[in-house]
Formats: structure tokens, C-alpha cells, sequence
């Protein structure tokens, strides 16, 4: 047997660390077995995926050197690779668990699910939802179904019992199936979810071995049972444990930079993030700190996973690129490394139009261009002090800009002006004004180069994690004035 790992990452947004990490351990287990490691793109969700994030997916796996043996972009005799363009072919497939009386047509409204779940809670009964909560009378089918109202597909899921599902790490896990709702396979838009979009690709792609994040265990039952359902053997599973912020919880882009692309603006070496990520919940035999990809390939073994949950920790990566910067570059690497950061005709060419009009001797470039070649800014609440605006006011302008720019897909300067032109309307303030303290959290100072052209340049992880920044030097947004920031700006972009 050959083994086959995938990742099927969703391109709805920059590519995340914890793709790279769950990739890198995939990688290295098919590497390390002489197999083969797979690049598939599920982009079942039409509304958010994007050319763009697909290719920031290839851009920042490739910097980090983990690449893959088959994918969209480099074919494969299993493809094609993206969910979206094997679509057709998922239908098939529910149907015919739905003529084999294992899956089911549902025309329940939204409306009528919430009324259903919320009734099992109120009985203080798992909100999980089963053929018999969502059976409707057959003259109310006949009806909607003559007036072609929409419909799902969902699987059938036993109402009582246990599921058993064989993990390698983690042994024989029980999930009770009164916990696992029946799962819509086939979307109203013809479109599949991604639990059957996942198992039928895995086994098309005869992938042996499923390596993901510990948040898909209780999604295992569901997966287990259309392997049964199809008649399919069951690839091996294994469930990493989550990355953690310091105090434990999920990582976050609330309480760290997640996006791949910000470590690499940054300035941080690709081997150090790849070493760093390695070591999260897996040790070499030796425990040293540092070492190559090829040589956590060699010494591979997956029973040296830990499960505890391994604490994504900036400051340590820093010291860890440190070393990689000290103890394997020469003066003349370095020199190679520091150009193709961001000192290179690309990036530079982008900044001259900005400063040049500004600049009466060459010494001037420093002062005036320093923000675009810096990380985070030193600011403090004092370099907010010449703002006339409230700094509850400013907190609340600068933490809806950082949402609205985080869902921004498209970044571009006319995109940019767009969105902070509609907040500066929403809060009844003119666009000047409102750029005033964006100003300082981009550039470190209440004067600079066009703000938005700046936005556009750095690009949108480092205005994301600047904006966040200065948002946390101004004193943050509590948990309690979150939730009601969050339910104002829900209403804006409706």
C-alpha cells in the first residue's frame, strides 16, 4: 500500500498557520513512508472562496517548502483537484445513499429548524436533529414539492447508541450519537457540504491516511458512517491536537497573527517557521531546538505527537528565527535575505510614488518610508494625543475598520476606500477625520504618504495586525463591549 496524506484547505481567506502546521505533519508522514502528499482545494462555499486566497494557499506553502506531489496546479491522475470543478459528480452520490434509503430529502425551512432546536433545548435534549424531528405529514411534502419549493439532502444518523472511531493517536473514541445531527450532504444550490465532498474525494483519491485538527473528531462519526453507507474502506484518521494562544485557548487572529503571509512580511525565515511549527506537540529523538525539514522527514514518528495542546507562541519564534539568522547565514545570505524580504525592486518600486515628491535628500527616505519596511509600530496612547475624537470613539472606529478589513477579499486601494468611506459615513464623520487615527496605527504618525495607498502596500496582514495593534495600545475592547460592538457591526453590513 502507498500512502496517500492530503490537505484540503478552504481558499475564503488568507492561509492560515494552522494549515502549514496540519500540512507539515502530513507531509513528513507520507514523506517519511515513501508516499504521497496532496493538495486539494474545497471550495464548496461559492460565496466566499477566491481565486486570490487559492493562490496565496500556493504562495505561502511553497515559501515554506512544503510542497505537494499532486494538486490543482500540478495535476495528478486523481484529479481535478478542486472541489468546484468535480461538482457534478457529488449528486450522484447522494441520491443514490437517498435511493437506498440512507439519506433523505428535507424541505425544512430555516425557520422551521431553529423552532425545532430550540424546542430540544428547552426538553434539555442535545440540539442534534434527527429524521424523526424533521419529518414533515406526506401531504405537506407532496405539497412542497409540487410548488418546487428548495430542499437538502441528508444522511441518515442513528437516534441512540455509540459511535467508535479508531484514532492513532488517541486510541478507541466514543461519540454518543444522540450528540451528531443528520448532516445535509447535498445543498439547496446543487452544491455538496464538504462532509460528503470529503469522503468521496478521499476515497477517489485512495487517500490511506487522514491527518487533521482535533475540531473534526466529532465530525468522524458522520464520516465513518457514509464509508459504511458507500460500502468504502475507511481511511486510517489521526487528530492533532489545536494550536493554543498563551492562555490556552483556540488560536486566534483576536489574540495572535494567524495568516501565514504576515510571518513571511514580517521578515521571519521560512526554515525557522517550519522548524518552529515541527515542534509544536512533536520532539526529535534528541530534543534539539533546531533542525531541517529533511531531517524531521527522517526522524518521523508519529507516536511522538503529544496531545496536549502546543502553545503558538510569537516570542519564541522570534528567538528561534534568531538563531537561524545568527547560525546559518553568512554576511552574504544575509545580504540575499533581507533583498528578497523587502528590499527589492517589487516591493521598493511600489514605495517610490509615495515618497518621492517628499524628498529633498536621500537621507530623507528613512524617516519618510521607515513604516513600510518596519513590523509593529511603537505607539502608545500619547501618539493618539493630538486627535480630537473621544478614545472610546477612536477604539470603536479603529476596531470596525479592522473588521471590515479583515473581510475584505479583494485588496486594493479602491476597495480600501470604499469600505472605510462607508464607516466614516456609518459614524457621521468626515472621511479626513476618520482617517486620522488609521493614520497613526499604519504609518506611526499623524502624517504620512497616502494612508490608503500605504494600506494597499503593506498589504492586508500587516494593516490587519497594525490596526489590531493600535486598538490593544488604546486599551482594547472588552469581551462584554465586543459582543455589542459585534451585533452593531453585524447590522452594518447586512
Amino acid at each position: 500500500m502507498t500512502v496517500r496524506t492530503r490537505i484540503a484547505p478552504s481558499p475564503t481567506g488568507d492561509p492560515h498557520v494552522g494549515t502549514a502546521y496540519i500540512a507539515l505533519f502530513n507531509l513528513a508522514f507520507a514523506r517519511k513512508h515513501g508516499g504521497k502528499f496532496i493538495l486539494r482545494i474545497e471550495d464548496t462555499d461559492q460565496t466566499r472562496s477566491s481565486a486570490d486566497s487559492e493562490q496565496m494557499i500556493f504562495d505561502s506553502l511553497r515559501w515554506l517548502g512544503l510542497d505537494w506531489d499532486e494538486g490543482p496546479d500540478v495535476g495528478g491522475e486523481y484529479g481535478p483537484y478542486r472541489q468546484s470543478e468535480r461538482k457534478d459528480m457529488y449528486a450522484d452520490y447522494a441520491y443514490r445513499l437517498e435511493k437506498e434509503g440512507k439519506a433523505f430529502r428535507c424541505y425544512r425551512t430555516s425557520e422551521e429548524l431553529n423552532e425545532l432546536r430550540e424546542a430540544r433545548k428547552a426538553e434539555g435534549k442535545h440540539t442534534a436533529l434527527k429524521q424523526s424531528d424533521l419529518a414533515l405529514p406526506a401531504e405537506e411534502v407532496a405539497a412542497r414539492e409540487a410548488a418546487d419549493a428548495p430542499y437538502v439532502i441528508r444522511m441518515c444518523v442513528p437516534e441512540e447508541g455509540v459511535c467508535q472511531v479508531d484514532d492513532m493517536l488517541r486510541g478507541t473514541i466514543e461519540i454518543d450519537w444522540g450528540q451528531i445531527d443528520c448532516q445535509i450532504l447535498l445543498k439547496a444550490d446543487g452544491m455538496p457540504t464538504y462532509h460528503l465532498a470529503n469522503v468521496v474525494d478521499d476515497h477517489l483519491m485512495k487517500i490511506t491516511h487522514v491527518l487533521r485538527g482535533e475540531e473534526w473528531i466529532n465530525s468522524a462519526p458522520k464520516h465513518k458512517l457514509l464509508y459504511e453507507y458507500f460500502g468504502w474502506d475507511m481511511p486510517v484518521l489521526c487528530h492533532f491536537p489545536l494550536l493554543r494562544n498563551a492562555d490556552k485557548s483556540k488560536l486566534s487572529k483576536r489574540k495572535n497573527p494567524t495568516s501565514i503571509n504576515f510571518y513571511r512580511r514580517m521578515g521571519f525565515l521560512p526554515q525557522a517557521v517550519v522548524n518552529y511549527l515541527g515542534r509544536m506537540g512533536w520532539s526529535m529523538p534528541d530534543e534539539r531546538e533546531r533542525f531541517s525539514l529533511d531531517e524531521m522527514i527522517e526522524n518521523f514518528d508519529i507516536q511522538r505527537v503529544s496531545l496536549g495542546g502546543p502553545v503558538f507562541d510569537v516570542e519564541k519564534l522570534s528567538w528561534l528565527n534568531g538563531l537561524y539568522i545568527r547560525e546559518t547565514l553568512d554576511d552574504q545570505q544575509f545580504m540575499q535575505e533581507v533583498m528578497k524580504w523587502a528590499f527589492n525592486p517589487e516591493y521598493v518600486s511600489q514605495i517610490i510614488p509615495q515618497i518621492k515628491g517628499r524628498v529633498e535628500t536621500f537621507s530623507d527616505i528613512a524617516p519618510l518610508a521607515g513604516f513600510f519596511f518596519s513590523g509593529m509600530l511603537p505607539i502608545n496612547e500619547e501618539s493618539f494625543a493630538h486627535i480630537k475624537t473621544e478614545k472610546a470613539d477612536v477604539v470603536k472606529q479603529l476596531q470596525f475598520t479592522l473588521w471590515q478589513m479583515e473581510a475584505l477579499r479583494e485588496w486594493n486601494k479602491d476597495n480600501i476606500f470604499a469600505d472605510v468611506k462607508m464607516l466614516a459615513d456609518h459614524f457621521d464623520v468626515k472621511i479626513k477625520e476618520f482617517l486620522q487615527p488609521i493614520f497613526v496605527a499604519i504609518a506611526g504618525s499623524a502624517t504620512s504618504s497616502s494612508v490608503l495607498d500605504s494600506m494597499a502596500i503593506i498589504g492586508p496582514d500587516m494593516t490587519r495586525a497594525r490596526l489590531r495593534h493600535a486598538v490593544d495600545v488604546l486599551g482594547g475592547v472588552s469581551k462584554k463591549q465586543t459582543k455589542k460592538l459585534e451585533k452593531e457591526f453585524a447590522v452594518l453590513n447586512q
